[in-house]
């Protein structure tokens, strides 16, 4: 069961990659990286159960947290250029105060 389990979400990792690479906007590339991330964690996880090591599971959930604070980073600087800070605030270490 863990073996078709794991097949079918290589499958759908494999059409994430069309998708990224196919994507006509920068969202659509960015959501197929983020879906590609998600289907990572599955696959560590049905592998780690295969290989009867379910401690993966803690590998899977860092994976999932660095993906998506990494997708939002992404989306944050497509969408403002340079992270989103306020042009008008001031380096501290550079004032001359």
């Amino acid at each position: 069961m863990f073996a078709a389990t794991a097949f079918g979400v290589l499958v759908c990792m494999g059409l994430a990659l069309v998708r990224a690479l196919l994507g006509p906007t920068v969202y659509d590339r960015i959501l197929a990286v983020n879906v590609f991330g998600t289907l990572t964690v599955l696959i560590i996880a049905v592998l780690g159960f295969m290989s009867g090591r379910p401690d993966f599971l803690d590998i899977a959930l860092v994976y999932a947290l660095i993906n998506f604070i990494s997708t939002i980073a992404v989306l944050k600087f497509v969408r403002y250029g340079d992270m989103g800070w306020p042009r008008d605030v001031v380096d501290e270490s550079r004032a001359d105060g």
